[in-house]
């Protein structure tokens, strides 16, 4: 349905997009994640028509952003991170312009203006001043006019900028149901956002993709290092963490805290481990076949026996969408 190819944009001497490509199946919400400046707006501004690439090429459902930007803008839905208001009017004659600047037929416009404003909940605000509504209602009024057309495609750009929790659930409820019917394409840099809304997830860093997929598939992206938490009975903090040296692959110990004494210890551990090698490849680890790479669970199994160690609790920290974009846009790549 969306599909963008080598995409660059650069104003000037600035390159604000890389050559970006991804693509964006019908029926997906697909959420565009990255930092302030990494290029999100640009790319948005691009399918919705109001850019053109500086090279590479961007359509949607098979019409070119450049050499077909009318067909194009009649299939998207756009809510710009400033909806765009006209303060001085209220919803109903706000929506009723956009109607008619949407070409909706005279014998349909009334249909139409009553599902946008039942589905962004403005029942009770349609004839109310826009200069008068909360930012919640206004965000709602500007979705509205993003989905009074009925388009295929919606694209939001931080729609959820500047409101209160309680609105925020609202607005994302409202992303949820209206990605039961559509595609959408959500930007933002908030990672909730994502996390609740999103099927997949692009991740802009610097103008260029640092990552595509969903959030367990990027995750698993993130070799090198695994995060355990483990717990040894019988034993208190020092004598676990002098051992500690002796557990191959650890990179750091990230915490280590002993509660009760003696026979009653319980000495709770978080350690990374790091740089195991690839398979095939010399050393092999404690445990496993002969040059095969060992599971850093084994790796700790078998350290705590030959330790003398009682192990009565052993997991691997899952990495979250926040430790993914972290690590990406920190470093540039997983880590």
């Amino acid at each position: 349905m969306i599909r963008v190819t080598d995409v660059t944009k650069s104003y000037g001497h600035v390159e604000a997009v890389r050559g970006v490509s991804f693509e964006v199946n019908q029926g997906e919400v697909f959420g565009l994640l990255g930092p302030n400046g990494a290029g999100k707006t640009t790319i948005l501004r691009i399918l919705t028509g109001y850019h053109f690439p500086t090279s590479g090429t961007a359509t949607v459902n098979g019409h070119d952003v450049y050499t077909d930007p009318l067909t194009v803008k009649r299939s998207i839905g756009y809510l710009p991170e400033s909806a765009p208001l006209y303060t001085e009017l209220n919803v109903m004659e706000y929506l009723q312009f956009i109607a008619e600047a949407r070409m909706i037929p005279p014998a349909e416009r009334d249909d139409r203006i009553d599902w946008a404003v039942r589905a962004c909940g403005l029942e009770d605000m349609v004839y109310r001043s826009i200069d008068n509504l909360s930012k919640g209602y206004r965000q709602r009024t500007g979705l509205a006019q993003a989905i009074i057309h009925d388009p295929a495609i919606l694209i939001l750009d931080e729609p959820t900028t500047g409101l209160d929790p309680n609105q925020i659930i609202e607005i994302r409820r409202l992303v949820r149901e209206l990605g039961s019917a559509k595609t959408v394409i959500l930007s933002t840099h908030i990672l909730q956002e994502v996390e609740a809304a999103c099927d997949r997830v692009l991740i802009l860093n610097r103008g260029r993709v640092a990552a595509e997929g969903t959030t367990a598939e990027i995750a698993a992206g993130m070799k090198g290092e695994d995060v355990f938490l483990f717990t040894v009975k019988g034993a208190g903090e020092q004598p676990v963490r002098s051992a500690l040296g002796n557990l191959r692959e650890l990179r750091r110990i990230e915490h280590i805290e002993t509660t009760g004494v003696g026979p009653a210890a319980r000495t709770d551990v978080q350690v990374t481990l790091g740089g195991r090698p690839e398979e095939g490849g010399p050393g092999g680890g404690m445990s496993g076949a002969p040059g095969e790479a060992p599971d850093g669970g084994e790796l700790i199994f078998d350290w705590a026996v030959s330790e003398g160690f009682k192990l009565v609790g052993l997991e691997r920290k899952r990495y979250s969408l926040e430790d993914v974009f972290i690590s990406i846009t920190t470093e540039g790549q997983p880590s």
